[in-house]
Order: C-alpha cells, then structure tokens, then sequence
C-alpha cells in the first residue's frame, strides 16, 4: 500500500464497537460513515408495512454503509444493525471522498466494491424471480457460506421472503 495513502487513512480512521443489536444506520438519519466491518456481523434491512424486510448481511472484512444517503445528504429507507458484537472502522463520507479524489487506487477499489454489491444484488433480484423457495435457500447459502449459520432464521426468511415456517420444512428436508 501507498506510504502515503496508508498514513492518510490512519489519520481518518476510526475503530468502533457494536453491541448485538444495536443501530449502526438508522434509516431515520442522513448517514455520513461507512464501516469496514474487521469482527462480527450486520444485517441491513427497511420496514414496509411495519415489518423489517432484510435485504443482505455483512460480515467480517465488507462494508456496511447507505452510499445513497451520503451521497444525496438525505435519509435512506435502508437500517443497519448488529447480529452480533461488531467491530468496524468507520470512516467519514467527506473522508472518504478525499480519498478517493486523492488516491486513484482507492477509488478504484471503491468502484469495485459497488460492482460487487451491484452483481449481488442483481442476483437477488433474479432469485426472487425465477427460482423456488428451496432454490433461494440453496442460493443463500452459497451467498454467504460462511456466515449463514450465524443469521438468525427468522431474518433468513426475511431474506428469502418466505416464512419462518417455510424456511423450517424447506431445511427439515
């Protein structure tokens, strides 16, 4: 890494904490961080209707962050908070951006990074469209295999947009 990049990040980084269950993102609230999980496990999720959708989880060595909210200085629909204790660094969106600006390396890395989320996402969207509830539960699994036995099963089938109960019979088998 870049002598000069590494020492511009140590001077903009922070480590945090989370306890399990607490909100890291609050849809409510322009978010202006971002947080480079290095322990533990999010989830983040909207309301609709009063009932928390999970839309994806992140864990050790991802991002958990709104880039629309800090982008457009506006609250998202989108919460994050902790399955479990949780350590991050945290990073200032103006920082970032800094960074970003000032570091072509980086910038790349952060394009890449939406990328990834991006091809995740369209994946999901085709999962909900095409595909069985087994079929989802197996695709899940092959998303996150090494965390899906860490979520939870009702914000698994959040996920899934399937019951708990489904969820239950389609893991029975």
């Amino acid at each position: 890494m870049n002598v000069l990049l590494r020492a511009e990040l140590l001077k903009r980084v922070s480590v945090v904490s989370f306890k399990r269950g607490e909100v890291i993102i609050d849809a409510n609230k322009v978010n202006t961080k971002s947080y480079y999980i290095l322990e533990g496990l999010t989830r983040t999720y909207f309301l609709k209707a009063g009932k928390e959708v999970v839309e994806y989880f992140s864990s050790e060595n991802e991002w958990a962050n709104s880039p629309r909210s800090w982008r457009s200085g506006k609250p998202d629909i989108y919460s994050v908070d902790a399955i479990e204790n949780t350590s991050a660094l945290c990073i200032h969106v103006d920082d970032m951006i800094f960074l970003f600006n000032t570091f072509p390396e980086l910038d790349k890395y952060g394009r890449l990074s939406m990328i990834t989320l991006l091809d995740h996402l369209i994946e999901r969207v085709a999962s909900f469209r095409f595909t069985t509830a087994s079929e989802k539960y197996i695709h899940f699994k092959q998303t996150y295999p090494l965390i899906h036995h860490r979520i939870p099963l009702g914000m698994v089938a959040s996920y899934l947009g399937i019951s708990q109960e489904t969820l239950s019979r389609i893991r029975m088998k």
